[in-house]
């Protein structure tokens, strides 16, 4: 019997985008066509970067395809009210370690998610022993009007 091998995306890169519309499924689904990726298949994974992989600017990605994706994402129907949501990712300074994701998502504003998902992907290096070689932040926030939609995503990639 042979071994099924799984290909492990060795390249990944960072969207966000945030919209309003008249179901919490329209908002999030007009916030991913915001992020440019939103008709494509997304995988929600847990939080790791392949170790060796590299961080490239977003790529026009196939409609359709499956896309691994490590995401925070917020809807809200509460006119006025601000939401964010925001991913780090961060890279060990030893090639052969993972990378991390960390994504968190709240009613606040855009710069109190960037705090919150830079300290937890310093400590989940931290944790691992290792020191940061890079640390990339992208985050998205929203005003509602009706119903409202944040998203934030690190795609992973071949």
């Amino acid at each position: 019997m042979s071994e099924i091998m799984i290909p492990r995306p060795n390249k990944y890169f960072l969207v966000s985008g945030d919209a309003d519309d008249i179901t919490p499924l329209n908002a999030f689904d007009a916030a991913l066509i915001a992020a440019g990726i939103g008709n494509t298949n997304l995988i929600k994974v847990s939080s790791i970067i392949a170790p060796g992989s590299t961080k490239i600017e977003p790529v026009p990605i196939p409609f359709g395809s499956l896309v691994p994706v490590a995401y925070a994402s917020i809807t809200s129907d509460i006119p006025g009210e601000i939401i964010a949501a925001a991913v780090a990712a961060a890279v060990p300074d030893d090639p052969d370690m993972p990378g991390v994701v960390m994504e968190y998502a709240a009613k606040c504003h855009r710069e109190d998610a960037e705090r919150v998902v830079r300290l937890m992907a310093r400590r989940a290096i931290e944790i691992r022993g290792c020191k940061i070689k890079d640390l990339s932040v992208i985050s998205a926030e929203h005003k509602v009007e009706k119903i409202g939609a944040a998203f934030a995503g690190v795609v992973m990639w071949w």
